[in-house]
């Protein structure tokens, strides 16, 4: 069987039993997946990925012991991992796709088809969120937190947290797009690449083509007058 026909390896990792099985039934219907390995946390996670090479991890946030985030960014080097959760907050969801989560799916916003179809997705490197993940990543990066002081740029590392970007968010609005004359879509784009997304979760969140994004980023940064992300970057963020 090659690649292309093999049925996708998915990995279930949920300290709920019910949930755990019950997404295995939904998976196991279908002719082109298969669950090798179900779960309770985010060690056994590990563990059972390093063993059996799945394709996609399914990963809840909240575990006992190791949970979700913590476990996220080992798991990352061995498959792409959709966060499947009820922890809905903006600052998990954020967090989740720094650490590079290729989805972010909140319980009772999909059916059962769009859940196989989300799996699908992220095993073929396409990522895939529900609306509220989606609507909590659009008000993190369109500055809905209010700030008081503008930190200086730090390098990318985890203390680059929620926290710091909604500090930095004042620096960034109308003043920031005027003065470039960027198009509010630009704007919006510029402000996803400055929260630190590649271009795939861009094309997500904005609902276009990565095509598209890269079009939309060749003009920004000609009117930045910049080559790089990390240019633009601080460029947009006033602090170059």
């Amino acid at each position: 069987m090659t690649d292309a026909t093999r049925p996708l390896c998915v990995l279930v990792a949920d300290d709920n039993p019910v949930i755990r099985a019950g997404l295995t039934a939904v998976l196991s219907a279908a002719d082109d997946l298969t669950v090798v390995a179900e779960v309770e946390d985010g060690r056994a996670a590990y563990e059972a990925a390093l063993r059996h090479h799945p394709d996609v991890i399914l990963l809840d946030v909240r575990m006992p012991g190791v949970d979700g985030i913590a476990a996220l960014p080992h798991l990352v080097r061995v498959a792409p991992v959709m966060m499947l959760t009820y922890s809905d907050e903006t600052a998990l969801v954020q967090e989740a796709v720094r650490l590079g989560a290729g989805g972010y799916l909140v319980h009772g916003e999909f059916t059962t088809q769009q859940l196989t179809e989300a799996v699908r997705g992220v095993g073929r490197g396409r990522p895939h969120f529900t609306p509220t993940a989606t609507n909590a990543l659009l008000a993190h990066v369109r500055g809905n937190a209010t700030a008081h002081t503008k930190p200086e740029l730090r390098a990318p590392g985890r203390e680059f947290t929620t926290h710091h970007l909604s500090q930095l968010q004042p620096s960034v609005g109308q003043s920031s797009q005027s003065r470039f004359q960027l198009s509010s879509r630009e704007a919006e784009i510029m402000d996803l690449i400055a929260s630190g997304m590649n271009n795939q979760q861009i094309a997500a969140v904005c609902f276009i083509s990565e095509k598209t994004v890269k079009n939309h980023i060749n003009r920004i940064f000609a009117k930045l007058h910049t080559t790089t992300r990390a240019q633009a970057t601080a460029k947009w963020l006033g602090v170059a």
